[in-house]
């Protein structure tokens, strides 16, 4: 393998965190002026258009209708039950540092899952280096919601734990039957699935009122081109090529670097224990993925 190719593929990791990490932002600037589910049902309905333009550009191979289906599984967990969990709980009032906080406990459980279902034996370094990718997320976020006297509703938090669950058991369940599928391909049936999902979600819920200001058109571009399609294409690389703790692990640096984008941003205040909580994170993530 060549050097740079290498330097590309060791990249892949840090280019998802990042990508990832802006999800957060581009809710906060969308979610003002319109419904959760109605955003995620435009935002899943224009990524299919998308991938199936990649798909007739790239000659990709049609899937089984068995591959299609675990596709479909795949995407109702990974993006559905996630996504439309984090944007409700952001909706309903849960801060979106408090939501980041939840679904921080994700690289956790997911190893832990792993562990129990996939015979993914993690060693003891790899353990130390989760529970300290943990620490460091509750301690840079937990300071935020104290900030903002918080009071969670219980909709909010239990659209919150439905996206912990959707990403951890979406996560392994890719990993289990994802194998050998056409990335291209298999993001058609994720997102026809999460269509639908938000389809009924919307229709059953909601009122599909619109304000069309500027700063949702400009996040939805982002939502679509920047996550949906970038973002998952690499996760759903990675989860292929690596092991699910691993894999897991970045998510710890997501809502450090949420924070960070925050400051830059909104102005949001970074004290010295969210720098020190962010330094903890980053060690906690290299134990995890560093070879023996």
């Amino acid at each position: 393998m060549s050097g740079k190719r290498r330097i590309l593929i060791n990249s892949v990791p840090f280019i998802f965190v990042f990508l990832w990490s802006t999800g957060f932002i581009a809710a906060k600037y969308a979610l003002p002026f319109i419904e959760p589910f109605y955003l995620l049902f435009i935002r899943m309905t224009l990524t299919v258009v998308v991938f199936m333009l990649l798909c007739g550009l790239f000659r990709a191979r049609r899937l089984s209708a068995r591959q299609a289906g675990h596709q479909m599984v795949t995407g109702f967990l990974v993006h559905g039950t996630y996504l439309g969990g984090v944007f409700a709980a952001i909706k309903w009032g849960m801060p979106a540092g408090v939501t980041a906080i939840v679904v921080g406990v994700q690289p956790v459980l997911t190893a832990c899952l792993g562990w129990c279902y996939l015979g993914e034996r993690l060693r003891p370094r790899q353990w130390l280096g989760l529970g300290l990718g943990l620490a460091g997320v509750v301690s840079v976020l937990s300071s935020t919601g104290r900030m903002e006297g918080v009071v969670l509703t219980w909709p909010a938090i239990l659209a919150a734990i439905a996206a912990l669950t959707g990403i951890s058991v979406g996560t392994l369940y890719q990993k289990r039957f994802g194998a050998g599928t056409n990335l291209l391909a298999g993001s058609v049936w994720q997102y026809i699935s999460v269509a639908l999902l938000m389809a009924v979600l919307t229709r059953t819920f909601e009122v599909q009122e619109v304000v069309w200001d500027i700063r949702l058109v400009l996040a939805l571009g982002w939502l679509v081109f920047g996550l949906s399609v970038s973002a998952i294409l690499l996760l759903m690389y990675m989860i292929r090529e690596g092991e699910t703790a691993k894999v897991a692990s970045y998510f710890y640096l997501v809502p450090p670097v949420a924070s960070i984008e925050a400051w830059l941003l909104f102005g949001e205040s970074l004290t010295l224990v969210a720098v020190t909580a962010i330094a903890v994170t980053v060690v906690g993530v290299y134990l995890v993925v560093k070879r023996a």
